[in-house]
């Protein structure tokens, strides 16, 4: 299957950096980091599966575990050789993750380090009374049968889906924004992203976000140094998610959090996100071994 990749750099770069995006999203959230990267490091980007330019193929591939190795593709197919510091946002970051534990004779040797924005480790079901009704809807089979009706009917609503409304708007405010970082054009820019993409495919990889585990991966990347950056009202990956990870990286990890900001935080305060960025690739490019000559 085709998947959309752009490069921006030359393959003889001491450094690559490989981004992959989030949920519904495209290579283009990334267009803040790229221009700041630009010239400290070659540039890997790419859409996932049905995303932005990617082909879209069958609903049984669309998972966790499909965008990990479509990730270690990307990165095989454009950077066989020399280090490379993984980042994802969201889905990307699951995708990371994912990765790590398909393939983890890459991390500590190609893989040099990683950057995980706003993501989650394992499933984002609600804890507590919500999360047990959700365990028990489970059991008896109502949350497969609720995610193949979405699934049934998604190509429907796609047909008559309108874009670009109000209410569209208030959604990606309310849960794509946080307390005080939701600029309108900001604001209106990720709901145009978002709304690119279609319903079918929407449906098809919310069953995996919503349930999925990658914690056994986080031993793997203890290899590496990772940066883990999140907004404190992120509602779609709460901040308890990125502490958690830091947590079991331990101290190979940095914990950014950004007060007031939400998921789309390096679209919202790129200016942080871009910093966070600048300074594990001095931390990563500290242990690479000097060129001589």
């Amino acid at each position: 299957m085709d998947l959309h990749v752009e490069v921006d750099g030359t393959s003889d770069a001491p450094l690559t950096v490989l981004l992959t995006h989030g949920f519904t999203a495209r290579l283009g959230e990334w267009d803040g980091q790229r221009a700041a990267l630009h010239g400290r490091a070659r540039l890997v980007l790419w859409d996932h599966r049905g995303h932005g330019r990617s082909a879209w193929d069958r609903r049984h591939n669309a998972t966790i575990d499909r965008t990990g190795r479509d990730l270690g593709e990307v990165l095989d197919a454009t950077t066989p050789s020399g280090p490379v510091v993984l980042a994802g946002h969201s889905l990307g970051g699951m995708s990371v993750l994912a990765l790590a534990r398909q393939r983890p004779e890459l991390f500590g040797t190609r893989v040099v380090g990683a950057f995980l924005l706003a993501t989650s480790a394992d499933g984002l079901v609600p804890d507590g009374v919500v999360g047990r009704a959700f365990e028990l809807a489970r059991r008896l089979g109502l949350v497969a049968l609720y995610l193949r009706w979405l699934r049934l009917i998604a190509p429907l609503l796609e047909r008559f889906r309108r874009r670009g409304t109000a209410l569209g708007r208030w959604y990606t405010r309310q849960y794509l924004f946080g307390r005080d970082d939701a600029d309108p054009a900001t604001v209106r820019l990720v709901q145009d992203m978002l709304e690119e993409t279609p319903l079918p495919v929407t449906t098809a990889f919310y069953a995996s976000i919503l349930d999925h585990d990658e914690t056994a991966a986080l031993e793997v990347l203890r290899r590496v140094p990772v940066t883990v950056v999140v907004g404190t009202h992120d509602r779609l990956t709460p901040a308890v998610h990125s502490r958690r990870i830091a947590e079991v990286l331990g101290s190979g990890a940095e914990l950014v959090v950004v007060p007031g900001a939400g998921h789309s935080v390096n679209l919202s305060r790129p200016e942080v996100v871009d910093s966070a960025f600048e300074t594990l690739l001095d931390r990563v490019e500290q242990r690479l071994p000097r060129a001589t000559g």
